[in-house]
């Protein structure tokens, strides 16, 4: 009896574990040879090895579950419990995520890093108004103006279809006379060979992803801004786990952040050998384009302030201190 009772009390136990176990799907925007999307799988494995398998999630990469745009929407109305996305590409919604995205304001990572932590605090605030918690924010490399012909000034874009993928790049083409055409990064090859587009700025990590020498020929280093991917998850979600899995994650988050960042920097140069070893010509920007770049970063910064009111001029105050 007493043995009958013990695996009745063990059945009951396991069970109830079973029970407590969780699995979430995560959407992201990019492919899995991407680092980001390399970084987040690194990230899920380490809060299922930590929380003994209790938490597992599901990476949806490459746009496979939820299209890039939607995926914001998708985990706050619970289709899915976290998600990874551009950070700027918010910006029409609320301009104070467009932050790391003015170009001329940072060009480096310790200056993003700075302009990160100055940042972060409002950006939290601003998503946990929004019922989201943020988990962590990693840098793409440096953006750069990629075309199919040679440039000697930023001017040379005027006319241009450019391809842009959030409110600020948007801004940068109409400064330059450009024409603005709103392109996901799965489709940039495509938009190109089809003439959709002619020049676009992005960083190496996607020239590469997207294979530029198909279908373009120069690459100015401009080091424009370094625009951040982030991962956030539903905020009634993080706060129904237990208070250790809730650790497990904030632990994985600050870990996959630390690498995250370390990554975009030791991979920068890489991309940029790597597409010259496939024939694009990867040339400095030209004084014409520093200077371009630099009246342009002003403009930007100060409608951006203007835009983001009080916030907007707190983060910019605490970046220059």
């Amino acid at each position: 009896m007493r043995t009958m009772i013990s695996a009745v009390f063990a059945a009951t136990a396991t069970f109830a574990t079973v029970a407590q176990a969780e699995t979430w799907d995560m959407p992201t925007p990019y492919p899995d040879g991407n680092f980001h999307t390399q970084n987040i799988r690194q990230f899920v494995e380490d809060i299922k090895t930590a929380t003994n398998g209790e938490l597992t999630i599901n990476v949806h990469s490459g746009g496979a579950l939820v299209k890039p745009t939607d995926i914001k929407r998708a985990v706050q109305s619970g289709q899915v419990q976290i998600g990874e996305v551009l950070l700027s590409s918010l910006g029409n919604e609320d301009v104070v995520f467009a932050f790391d995205s003015i170009p001329g304001l940072v060009s480096d990572y310790a200056s993003a890093e700075k302009l990160w932590h100055a940042a972060q605090a409002t950006v939290k605030r601003h998503l946990e108004e929004q019922g989201l918690v943020l988990l962590y924010s990693v840098p793409w490399p440096p953006q750069g103006v990629y075309s199919k012909e040679a440039l000697t000034s930023l001017g040379d874009l005027k006319g241009l279809k450019f391809r842009t993928y959030n409110p600020a790049t948007a801004r940068f083409a109409e400064l330059n006379g450009a024409n603005p055409v709103t392109v996901q990064a799965a489709e940039v090859p495509q938009a190109f060979k089809t003439g959709v587009v002619d020049a676009m700025i992005t960083s190496g990590a996607t020239g590469v992803d997207s294979q530029a020498w198909d279908y373009l020929s120069y690459y100015y280093d401009l080091q424009a801004f370094l625009p951040q991917n982030m991962v956030f998850v539903s905020k009634d979600v993080f706060d129904g786990l237990s208070e250790e899995t809730r650790e497990a994650v904030v632990k994985a988050a600050a870990e996959a952040e630390t690498r995250g960042w370390k990554q975009s920097a030791e991979l920068n140069e890489g991309y940029k050998k790597t597409m010259a070893e496939h024939g694009i010509h990867v040339e400095p920007p030209s004084e014409a384009m520093a200077k371009e770049l630099s009246a342009i970063g002003d403009t930007m910064t100060a409608e951006w302030i203007e835009k983001a009111g009080e916030d907007g001029a707190a983060i910019i105050d605490a970046y220059r201190k």
